[in-house]
């Protein structure tokens, strides 16, 4: 089974989680345009001036989507 990977990016400022939460629908689209494998993205807020936003992708497509979307950083995803 494949590694899992969760591409962040962060948001910060007064409008930092409705930035977050509008990045999140960029993320869905470019999942279905791009047929990636795993459908997983989300947003969370973590202050009230820092919210992220994120999508999983699998060890094999990190590299092509990092290049594209260059996310400002990741971490392993564990359900």
């Amino acid at each position: 089974m494949e590694r899992k990977l969760k591409l962040i990016w962060d948001f910060r400022g007064p409008v930092a989680s409705k930035t977050a939460q509008h990045h999140e629908i960029h993320l869905k689209d470019y999942i279905a345009i791009e047929k990636l494998s795993i459908k997983i993205t989300g947003h969370q807020d973590l202050s009230e001036v820092h919210s992220i936003a994120y999508m999983v992708v699998t060890d094999s497509e990190m590299k092509s989507v990092r290049d594209a979307l260059k996310p400002h950083r990741g971490m392993l995803y564990e359900e």
